[in-house]
């Protein structure tokens, strides 16, 4: 957290799960089923909702007429509006929208810090989230792409459409590769380097960076991408049961910090744990963007059905 402490530190740390056999539950044929019943549920949310109107749309050679602009030298004469021209006498030109594949980026945070969780590491958890709303962008023929992030972007799925395409996703989850300080700031800047094609960003972390979270999702913002913000926490993050004398390994930067765990000093971390939280969803309320907050032991599919039933996804 900037200016705190890391509230992964409060909690002891259990063994990385770097290994793609720690994955190999994750996507079974049980978590296959509760996929094909969250698709089922969001075709029904929006069953009156033309699949054209998930399309992103930008001004070009379609059919739809968008609006007019003046002529200038070079333009395409049959584009010019020869009836505006006769009744104001100017050459004015007419657009017309264009469709284009809406992109869905599902930004995972890899980070050390992720793999505190139960019953699952926040990871793992975030995983089964990202690719949840993965299956139902590519039921919904949506372009896809899946791409870890810590200190780095860490490695990517290229953008794929089309529901058969889970099982690639699958695969890419359960192999990549895992650890590192949390430095949104530059992964971002990576990414819209690396992206050019606009559109939905969906950021799965537990933001505990600690030079903070708005210069990371302002980069976003600033380069025409559409931030969908969740945070994923564990309850022992933000009430944990320690007391006595203790040493706290940070789990992301191994700094340790010898304390002595009272209840007043417990019940001020739990306010700055929840202090910072309420600044995250402030700060995309401000922006207008969709914001959710989970813990671990929340089921995954709970949380994606609470995402659909506010219309933040599905569009």
């Amino acid at each position: 957290m900037a200016g705190r402490s890391t509230a992964a530190a409060a909690v002891p740390a259990p063994p990385k799960p770097n290994r793609a056999a720690d994955r190999s539950e994750l996507f079974d044929e049980r978590f296959l089923k509760t996929l094909e019943h969250l698709h089922m549920v969001s075709r029904k949310a929006f069953a009156g909702t033309l699949r054209a109107e998930r399309r992103t749309r930008k001004v070009g050679s379609g059919i739809e007429f968008a609006d007019h602009r003046t002529y200038s030298r070079g333009d395409d004469f049959r584009y010019i509006d020869w009836n505006l021209y006769g009744r104001l006498d100017k050459l004015l030109l007419r657009l017309f929208e264009e469709e284009e594949d809406l992109y869905i980026y599902i930004l995972l945070d890899v980070s050390d810090s992720m793999a505190i969780g139960s019953p699952l590491p926040k990871v793992h958890y975030a995983m089964q989230v990202g690719a949840a709303l993965s299956y139902v962008g590519l039921a919904n023929l949506d372009r896809v792409s899946i791409i870890p992030f810590s200190d780095r972007l860490i490695d990517r799925m290229a953008p794929t459409r089309g529901k058969n395409r889970i099982f690639h996703v699958f695969e890419f989850l359960r192999q990549c590769q895992l650890g590192g300080k949390t430095q949104l700031a530059e992964c971002m800047k990576q990414f819209v380097t690396q992206n050019k094609r606009k559109g939905l960003v969906v950021l799965l972390s537990d933001f505990y960076d600690p030079e903070g979270f708005q210069q990371g999702i302002n980069t976003l913002r600033y380069h025409k991408f559409e931030p969908f913000v969740l945070q994923v926490y564990d309850q022992r993050e933000a009430e944990p049961k320690l007391h006595g004398d203790l040493a706290l390994v940070d789990c992301e930067t191994g700094d340790v910090k010898e304390v002595t765990i009272s209840k007043a000093l417990l019940e001020a971390y739990t306010r700055e744990h929840e202090l910072y939280c309420k600044e995250l969803e402030a700060y995309c309320t401000k922006y207008a963007m969709p914001f959710f907050r989970t813990h671990t032991a929340i089921p995954f599919d709970e949380l994606v059905l609470k995402i659909f039933r506010s219309g933040g996804f599905l569009r």
